[in-house]
């Protein structure tokens, strides 16, 4: 998952549904909140969620995902290591407690569907392998990898020189996070001045709380207003806050808040930063063993995916496309050591 990369990341348990709980249970408890009876709802007949009354678009939840596929590239293919090829299947761990539009249940319970299932299959018909998923705890993911288990990750890895030890690193998505404020605010965030004075959310022990706090305390040395930074337990906590005025805006991972403003229709995205902080654009990266002989093929095949239009396809259907990538990278620059 993101960052784990210090305490907790900007995608931490804190900031996840639990993984099994059903999307009906899920949108069930934002109907009880108030956040999508207003404003946004979900079609059961169509599996698809969007906001109240918008007709032409909306998220596909449902089982039947009609997912986009790609086509084997055979000078691409010829990187993956023989026993690879030789077995036909690419096997992919996920993270079991990802949530939307990452990695989640669809309607039925049964089928996972998200970003990061779509890419992984991208990839995998690419390299003409047949992707095959199994997920665990996030702890287990990199288990896997030790012992050959998994032959990658596509769950929201964040490459940190900590990491870049153990394993190899393609990136396909920018590792953002994004302030989220009511429709119409007329407010944008890109650096501490803007919310000085303001009442911002963000989850406890989170990169977003490590740095909500030290642009409060660049505030403060500069004699301006400080943040009134809250803390609530829930998703549907700080949402309703946020619907009711108590809070300004709420700081949290960009793929769920990007999710959330293009399925409930009630709010926007106001700011977006590096989940690194101001150090490094944190990178989200194909992950697998060191030296598995794999990561030239997945940086090749995400590439050519880019190039033919299919990435970007992918990262609109999940409203995710300002944190594309223009090529991947290779075992770049990651997070920094956590000092201690």
């Amino acid at each position: 998952m993101s960052s784990r990369s210090r305490a907790k990341s900007p995608l931490s348990r804190s900031s996840h549904v639990p993984a099994r709980r059903t999307l009906t249970i899920a949108l069930a408890t934002l109907t009880a909140a108030g956040l999508l009876t207003a404003c946004g709802a979900s079609d059961a007949t169509e599996d698809v969620i969007r906001p109240k009354g918008q007709k032409d678009t909306g998220i596909n939840i449902g089982p039947d995902q009609n997912r986009i596929r790609g086509k084997k590239v055979d000078a691409l293919a010829a990187e993956v290591p023989a026993a690879v090829r030789e077995r036909g299947t690419l096997r992919f761990g996920a993270s079991a407690d990802a949530s939307p539009p990452l990695g989640f249940y669809a309607t039925d319970d049964r089928t996972r569907i998200g970003s990061e299932i779509d890419l992984a299959t991208l990839i995998a018909d690419t390299l003409g392998l047949k992707p095959e998923f199994e997920e665990v705890s996030w702890e287990n993911l990199f288990v896997g990898l030790d012992s050959s288990k998994f032959d990658g990750i596509l769950s929201n890895v964040t490459v940190t020189e900590e990491r870049k030890e153990k394993y190899d690193f393609a990136t396909y998505r920018l590792d953002n996070i994004a302030f989220e404020a009511r429709k119409g605010s007329g407010w944008k965030v890109k650096g501490p001045a803007d919310v000085a004075g303001k009442t911002v959310s963000v989850a406890s022990g989170t990169n977003q709380e490590k740095i909500l706090v030290d642009w409060n305390e660049q505030n403060v040395r500069a004699g301006r207003e400080p943040v009134d930074i809250k803390y609530f337990q829930k998703d549907t906590d700080y949402y309703l806050a946020l619907q009711s005025g108590r809070i300004d805006a709420y700081l949290g991972p960009s793929p769920s808040a990007n999710y959330h403003v293009a399925s409930a229709g009630q709010s926007e995205i106001i700011g977006t930063l590096s989940g690194g902080g101001d150090g490094v654009q944190g990178k989200i990266a194909a992950t697998t063993k060191k030296d598995s002989g794999l990561v030239k093929a997945y940086g090749a095949a995400i590439d050519h995916i880019i190039q033919d239009g299919s990435y970007a396809e992918v990262l609109r259907r999940w409203g995710l496309s300002n944190e594309a990538v223009e090529k991947s990278e290779i075992n770049p620059p990651g997070l920094p050591r956590t000092k201690g």
